[in-house]
């Protein structure tokens, strides 16, 4: 199990979540590994000239080359936290070696059911539609983004980055390989977010992944971004235990405190 870092934050994780999560892994016998990508907590930048995600992906393989040929294993889950579960979406159907991800709260694009929540959550707040009337709506330069987006030629795309990629059609089609390659998906998401307004968002915007009961979904209605709260993060390594159990034997399962 390969956990990879949360935007800018280094391998401990907030709140030291991925030290506890790593030793809970490997109390149950399995290989956990937690790395800074280049240019985060202990790691060196890079000196390829790579893109900032380009870069981020070849850490990723990079890293599992290196767990690979130390620890003798070929297969790979992946897990990340917001940027880190994007960089796992990007990157995990097109290694072989992996054969699961747990995203958590990932990048899911507009849907017309996020613009109409969206808008809904917002009318009775009188600052919002005085944004709105003087063009400084988010919702408007949103929806402003999202259009240029599908009217310019894929081809003529800036090069991708994390911040755009909810518009990028790359995202969609990652979400479609791995469907295809069949990698198990448990996808975690938390309320309030700002990368998503409704429960199934992540199945309108990409249909195909709930194809073959590869995905599994859970929402942490009351847990911030960040899982601050010990009941939240307890929750979160419960489920994630559980669902690597389902799908790779483990032995035995840890106490939870």
């Amino acid at each position: 199990v390969v956990i990879l870092n949360t935007g800018i934050a280094h391998r401990v994780g907030h709140n030291r979540m991925y030290v506890t999560l790593s030793r809970m892994l490997a109390a149950c016998g399995r290989i956990a590994v937690r790395f800074d990508q280049s240019g985060l907590g202990d790691s060196a930048p890079r000196h390829d000239r790579l893109p900032p995600l380009s870069g981020g992906l070849a850490d990723i393989r990079e890293a599992l080359d290196s767990v690979e040929k130390i620890c003798q294993v070929s297969r790979f889950v992946l897990i990340g936290l917001c940027s880190g579960a994007d960089q796992s979406v990007l990157y995990g159907h097109t290694d072989p070696r992996v054969v699961g991800l747990v995203i958590m709260d990932p990048t899911i694009p507009p849907t017309r059911r996020y613009y109409l929540h969206y808008i809904l959550r917002r009318l009775h707040h009188l600052k919002n539609w005085i944004s709105l009337l003087t063009g400084r709506s988010g919702l408007l330069r949103l929806a402003t983004t999202h259009l240029r987006y599908r009217l310019q030629e894929s081809d003529k795309l800036s090069p991708l980055t994390l911040q755009d990629l909810r518009f990028s059609p790359y995202l969609a089609r990652s979400y479609a390989a791995s469907a295809a390659r069949g990698l198990k998906l448990l996808t975690t998401f938390t309320s309030p977010s700002p990368r998503h307004e409704y429960e199934r968002q992540i199945l309108d915007a990409f249909p195909e992944v709930s194809a073959g009961g590869t995905l599994q979904m859970q929402y942490f209605r009351d847990s911030d971004h960040l899982f601050t709260a010990s009941r939240d993060r307890a929750r979160l390594f419960r489920v994630i235990i559980d669902w690597l159990a389902v799908h790779w034997s483990l032995a035995a399962r840890p106490r939870i405190e």
